[in-house]
């Protein structure tokens, strides 16, 4: 048996057990140390990208939009999956996206942190943008739950404290507003947009 961290846990068998259009479950043999294998099922997604974007005056762009999975509307960041096609890099979806959700562009853009959601059963991956030097801009026509969004401000002490009170329970949401306080209180130097993005999923298309 190989020392513990060395192991190569490699794949010897997959199945597909069902596919959709925003996720695909899968059944893998997985190599395990000692040579047994282990079936783990695995959701396999688009990447996403979300956008921290905050106005001269230091206020975040929120939305607030009804989530049927736990069937209420909550406070979120504009937000979307990497599914422009293959063409379409991540910071070109978080414009996309910010355009469709809040109807804003931005002029700066940079990395504010990678998120694996659940890596126990998703191959799920979002980065979270930092934008700024915002402008107002035409999102187009909104449909679905889109058409129902609402666009609130918050500042950034107010976001955190909505964060900690429970007012705000997004993960990806939640992590966005807390590394951007982090960064304002360290001074830690943010990556470049296209920074690499070790875990961005391929598997389908993203």
């Amino acid at each position: 048996m190989s020392a513990p961290g060395s192991h190569e846990f490699s794949v010897r068998g997959s199945e597909t057990l069902y596919s959709g259009a925003i996720l695909e479950l899968r059944r893998d043999e997985v190599v395990m140390p000692g040579g047994r294998t282990a079936r783990r099922e695995v959701v396999a997604k688009h990447g996403a990208v979300a956008v921290v974007a905050r106005d001269a005056h230091g206020r975040i762009a929120m939305v607030v939009q009804y989530r049927h999975p736990v069937g209420r509307r909550l406070l979120e960041l504009p937000a979307g999956l990497l599914d422009g096609g293959p063409s379409e890099t991540p910071v070109d979806a978080a414009r996309r996206e910010l355009a469709e959700e809040a109807g804003l562009a931005a002029s700066s853009w940079r990395t504010l942190v990678d998120l694996d959601s659940s890596p126990g059963f998703t191959d799920e991956s979002i980065r979270v943008f930092l934008a700024e030097g915002l402008s107002e801009i035409d999102g187009g026509e909104r449909e679905h739950e889109e058409a129902d969004l609402v666009l609130r401000w918050l500042t950034l002490d107010d976001a955190v404290a909505a964060a900690l009170s429970g007012e705000l329970v997004n993960a990806i949401a939640v992590a966005g507003v807390l590394a951007l306080a982090a960064a304002e209180h360290t001074g830690a130097a943010l990556r470049a947009p296209d920074a690499p993005w070790t875990d961005r999923p391929r598997r389908l298309g993203s």
